[in-house]
């Protein structure tokens, strides 16, 4: 089993910026690709960004690019989000996500976070 945990979500004004971390635990070994979602009110979830363990392929939702970087640490086992020119419209719950397997923009990850909330206010 794999166990991952965001942390680094909260309240900031639009045009600031957030960290967000999703630390992995259990057998991480399997993991292959590892993601961020988001899920606004009364919307579905959605796919934010997503990266491979091994050799870093990286792809980003249009929504986002240019304002929010994924990267990973492989010592720390850990994967960020880094989100900059936040506004109203990115506050959401973002979830961490991984899969044994090469997954994209998919919804259908193994495995997720409880959620980190943020908010961006106007």
């Amino acid at each position: 089993q794999v166990q991952l945990v965001e942390s680094g979500g909260g309240l900031v004004q639009a045009g600031g910026s957030l960290r967000l971390s999703c630390a992995a635990s259990g057998r991480t070994s399997d993991l292959y690709t590892r993601a961020w979602f988001r899920q606004a009110p009364g919307k579905e979830r959605e796919f934010v960004a997503r990266i491979t363990w091994s050799s870093p392929n990286i792809y980003t939702a249009d929504a986002v690019k240019g304002r929010f970087t994924i990267s990973r640490d492989i010592p720390k086992n850990t994967v960020y989000l880094q989100m900059n020119s936040l506004k109203p419209e990115d506050t959401a719950v973002y979830y961490c996500a991984a899969d044994p397997s090469s997954k994209w923009d998919s919804i259908d990850y193994r495995y997720w976070g409880q959620g980190t909330q943020v908010t961006v206010s106007s």
